[in-house]
Parts: C-alpha cells; structure tokens; sequence
C-alpha cells in the first residue's frame, strides 16, 4: 500500500482523512481513475475524490466511514442473535 502522502497527492485534508481510516483499520488505495477506495473486511467500499474542492468532501467521507462500520457491527450483532427464521 502506498503511504499516506502518496495517496493524498499533497492535499492535507486527505491526509488526515486518509490516517482516520488507516488507524480504524481500513485499507487505501488510488483507482485507475484518480479516486480513493476505501475498503475493510465486513464493510462496504467507499469512494471518495482525490481532489476534493468542497471542504465538506473529506468529513462526508469520514462520516460515510463511521456509518459503515455501524452497519457492519448491527449486521454482526443481527447474526449472532439468531436472525433466521425458519
């Protein structure tokens, strides 16, 4: 994986991002196409731009993070209690 300076091509507010996600496990990678992926075992994958010009791209993301990981924690949690019925 590429480091975090790499990835954020220079732009300080991915940089953070970037360390936020790292440090909750996920992992980083730039697309073909320029964006960042964002990925983690049990979650869904999250697509941001490189580039942000909006100053709420990066704490979209963030949040769009967070969210992922609760889903992910409900769906473990609906898993172990037995959801099936049948």
């Amino acid at each position: 994986m590429a480091n975090t300076h790499e990835l954020a091509r220079g732009h300080k507010r991915l940089r953070a991002l970037i360390e936020f996600a790292v440090s909750e496990g996920w992992h980083v990678k730039r697309t073909p196409g320029g964006h960042l992926k964002f990925t983690k075992a049990g979650c869904a994958a999250i697509y941001t731009s490189s580039t942000a010009s909006d100053h709420r791209a990066t704490l979209n993301a963030r949040a769009q993070i967070r969210r992922a990981e609760r889903e992910a924690r409900m769906a473990r949690a609906a898993n172990a209690e037995g959801c099936g019925h049948g």
